[in-house]
């Protein structure tokens, strides 16, 4: 039975990594693609950066 419960608590912490990390995947994907709209999209005046940091 100690087994068993040791392999399904297993299982359930590595489906929640992998839920994470594919999270993780989408909020990348997310960001780089705001950027990259950012960088095309920047003013043509100033400094040239589209971000205020």
């Amino acid at each position: 039975m100690v087994p068993l419960l040791l392999v399904l608590l297993l299982a359930l912490l590595l489906f929640g990594a992998g839920f994470a990390v594919k999270i993780l995947w989408w909020i990348a994907i997310i960001v780089l693609v705001v950027w990259l709209i950012g960088f095309v999209a920047r003013p043509k005046g100033g400094s040239g950066r589209w971000y205020r940091w």
